[in-house]
């Protein structure tokens, strides 16, 4: 296949029709960054929940939902509010929380964990929910951060259309660029709605991803910080 972008039609494939391919269960990853257009941010919030309420209005119309029921009426306007202004908020830069450092004046040289950070996010590939459980660790270069801020990068990265590996990967990348340092762990467990409610119908099944760099590559280090998760 050409290094080159392949234009894809909505269904997916090649709009030259002359090779068939659907990017659907495959995990595949073009980038580290969440693919936009570069004409995403050009509607405001409201314009863009205008469109997806009408759009969302004619997929229930599709489904043959009343849509003149007072339980129904209102559900188009109340989707396109959670998909722009909650579950995929962290598409939007003017979302990402501020990370203000600190310097380390007590000088600790150990390793800081934030354990048990909700992850709630959603499959790109059929917009099913992701949930689960972040653990992330750091060794300060001598700057530290609030430890909430941490939460917030989780949760901001988290707020978007995701596969589990690139969110785990943006995660270390921000918290490498925040912190100004290479030490840095990340492991995320979670649970895929698209692998228990749809398809194989399996509950139970959990995904592991993770992200180690700098002093983390080391064997030691890393049996540490997995140790203190429980992993």
């Amino acid at each position: 296949m050409n290094a080159e972008k392949i234009k894809l039609n909505g269904n997916g494939h090649h709009v030259n029709g002359t090779m068939l391919h659907v990017i659907g269960d495959d995990h595949v990853g073009t980038a580290y960054d969440t693919p936009m257009r570069e004409d995403a941010f050009d509607l405001s919030d409201e314009e863009k929940m205008e469109k997806i309420a009408a759009n969302f209005r004619e997929i229930m119309h599709t489904l043959g939902l009343d849509l003149t029921d007072d339980s129904l009426n209102g559900t188009p306007r109340r989707v396109a509010k959670m998909y722009v202004k909650e579950i995929f908020q962290g598409l939007d830069p003017n979302n990402k929380p501020p990370a203000t450092l600190f310097d380390n004046k007590y000088k600790y040289k150990q390793m800081l964990i934030e354990k048990m950070i909700p992850v709630q996010s959603t499959c790109e590939h059929h917009f099913q929910p992701i949930y689960g459980k972040a653990h992330i660790a750091y060794i300060s270069s001598g700057k530290v951060i609030g430890l909430s801020k941490l939460n917030r990068i989780v949760d901001y990265y988290s707020r978007r259309p995701q596969v589990q590996e690139r969110l785990t990967i943006q995660i270390a990348n921000e918290l490498k660029k925040v912190l100004k340092t290479n030490d840095i762990a990340v492991y995320i467990e979670a649970k895929h709605m698209c692998v228990s409610a749809r398809g194989i119908k399996h509950h139970g099944c959990s995904t592991v991803t993770s992200e180690y760099s700098g002093k983390f590559l080391n064997e030691n280090t890393r049996a540490e910080f997995l140790a203190s998760i429980g992993g």
